[in-house]
């Protein structure tokens, strides 16, 4: 589940190794070029922390937020 933090949208995935993670990461960069919308996100071993603001509209949750939000879930769900 996402939650907003600090304006932002936040959401943790924890996958079996970091090869899964990793190809997650790539399948998310293919998106964000996609829409030309690009996420900040840590990668440590298993777990992938995402958050998505928009930095033309002051660092604020808009659309393009939700909507890459949405396309990351359909890859894992």
């Amino acid at each position: 589940m996402w939650t907003i933090e600090n304006n932002k949208l936040h959401k943790k995935f924890q996958f079996i190794d970091f090869k899964e993670a990793f190809a997650f990461m790539q399948k998310v960069a293919e998106l964000a070029e996609q829409i030309n919308h690009h996420p900040l996100w840590t990668n440590q071993y298993n777990l992938v922390e995402i958050w998505l603001t928009t930095h033309d509209k002051d660092n604020q949750v808009t659309e393009k937020d939700y909507q890459l939000a949405t396309l990351i879930d359909s890859i894992v769900l």
